[in-house]
């Protein structure tokens, strides 16, 4: 029974999450019809929450933010050193130690069992009960009481991050895959339409033969597939929905696995496809990652990757690609004309050993980023620092995925977008588009999904390096072993 309430509440999310972007798109129609112009926000008027930094305490407190920015995003750490400057004008007795980690599922266990955690620090939101079960995080529903946030967090998100009614993190976004384009790979390849936007794929047929166009036309990949490591499965499942395959079922409060169903199997028979009768992948897929995928589209190496909203600073910022030549688009859709986008998101969360008042100048830090449900002169002022930012390092500025139900918060974020947008709003039109349609919205498969991504990438390891691997073998061996995987940590 406790699973099938879990199950409903991710549906609820999906349903309630397409809804907030409808109310969203809504309200941005005007802002999104062409380029933006610069009209500064009224921030008197929308400064109306009072500021929420608790009394301080008189003891030193030392503040390890695992959000810090890594060392290779120099103007992103000058941007947390103004904030610790903010920060500490109303808090100088908390010490800021930059604490940059990447949450990787195996390091967390050892840097949390010996204590080495930093207080607050990012995961994503198929491991909070894992967390949360393990006791490796921090309980924070009394200081968000306290802080007047609890209500304002989107409620399916929150449950996300909940257990027994107590609450164990917050978000610090949310996001939806979609196809990401290098467009001057489309351009050279004479896939532009007469205005000069990208002709996209509608469909993954049509996405092969895109890809073996420009393939053919540059020389450059036309698609990047991950096969290195879990998020290789990871964007599988986002593939093998639109097929008709669904990779985890529930059976009296059991989950069972289904990964060797025939649309799944049809699934990866069109990605060994790619590989051997297109052509058109990355020279090595069993090495591309997350980072490396987006390398690739950031220097022009591949044309076409599977990305999202979130991570738009990946390609540009980090890899070079101009600001105006990226474009994202709705993933196609498959044989049936079935078109989902994988949804989830980052959550920040906080040390079991972390202290009340630590807790407490963590989320003034928020703050002081534009990170937290509260609209102050701090806040407003920490999302202006980070949209500038964005615009002087090449970043596009697009709309964000509503965590947030305050609307003062979302008129506040509407606001930033008008200011700062630095992008031609119809490079991204299909992409926002297809995430208003009901049911396009699809959270992460139940069970145990890490572990699914993993058999999932086994699988894709061998139909890239294998022109003779048998697919139907291969996944179903996937299933017995993620079957395997669930009865052993999830259907106890």
């Amino acid at each position: 029974m406790k699973k099938m309430t879990r199950l409903l509440s991710l549906i609820l999310c999906m349903v309630m999450v397409t809804t907030m972007l409808s109310a969203c798109a809504k309200k941005e129609e005007t802002v999104d019809s062409k380029p933006q112009d610069s009209a500064a926000p009224t921030t008197a008027a929308t400064a109306t929450a009072a500021p929420t930094q608790a009394a301080e305490p008189a003891e030193k407190i030392q503040l390890t933010l695992g959000i810090w920015p890594e060392d290779t995003l120099t103007a992103d750490i000058e941007m947390h050193q103004g904030y610790v400057k903010t920060f500490n004008a109303t808090h100088p007795n908390v010490e800021v130690v930059p604490a940059y980690y990447k949450y990787a599922t195996d390091t967390f266990v050892p840097l949390a069992e010996s204590g080495n955690l930093p207080v607050i620090f990012e995961t994503w939101y198929t491991e909070p009960q894992k967390l949360i079960n393990g006791n490796f995080v921090a309980d924070i529903t009394d200081i968000l009481n306290e802080y007047g946030w609890t209500d304002k967090i989107n409620p399916s998100i929150r449950e996300l991050l909940s257990k027994d009614g107590r609450i164990y993190g917050i978000p610090r976004d949310g996001y939806a895959l979609g196809l990401m384009i290098n467009v001057e790979l489309f351009e050279q390849a004479g896939l532009v339409d007469a205005e000069g936007y990208p002709i996209y794929p509608k469909t993954w047929a049509e996405l092969a033969e895109t890809a073996k166009k420009i393939k053919d036309a540059t020389g450059a990949a036309g698609f990047c597939l991950l096969a290195h490591d879990n998020a290789g499965g990871w964007h599988f499942t986002n593939i093998a929905w639109a097929f008709g395959a669904t990779f985890t079922t529930e059976e009296n409060g059991k989950f069972v696995a289904n990964v060797d169903s025939p649309e799944a199997i049809a699934a990866m028979e069109y990605v060994k496809s790619l590989r051997w009768d297109y052509d058109v992948l990355t020279p090595d897929p069993t090495s591309e990652g997350w980072a490396s995928g987006f390398a690739n589209l950031g220097t022009g190496a591949a044309a076409m990757y599977i990305g999202a909203n979130d991570a738009v600073n990946q390609p540009t910022q980090v890899n070079g690609l101009p600001v105006d030549k990226l474009a994202m688009a709705a993933l196609p859709a498959g044989p049936n004309g079935l078109q989902f986008s994988l949804s989830g998101g980052t959550p920040y969360m906080f040390s079991k050993n972390a202290t009340p008042d630590q807790i407490r100048a963590a989320l003034d830090y928020l703050e002081v980023m534009g990170k937290a449900p509260v609209v102050t002169d701090d806040a407003i002022a920490g999302m202006r620092a980070d949209a500038q930012n964005r615009v002087n390092n090449g970043v596009p500025v697009i709309q964000r995925f509503p965590c947030w139900v305050d609307q003062d918060i979302l008129n506040a974020e509407n606001d930033i977008l008008k200011e700062f947008g630095n992008v031609d709003s119809k490079l991204y039109q299909s992409y926002f588009d297809i995430l208003k349609v009901d049911g396009n919205l699809r959270l992460e498969e139940p069970g145990s999904a890490q572990d699914l991504y993993a058999e999932l990438t086994k699988v894709l390891q061998a139909v890239v390096t294998d022109k003779n691997a048998d697919v139907a073998v291969l996944m179903k061996t996937a299933d017995q072993n993620y079957q395997s995987i669930l009865d052993n940590t999830v259907n106890k």
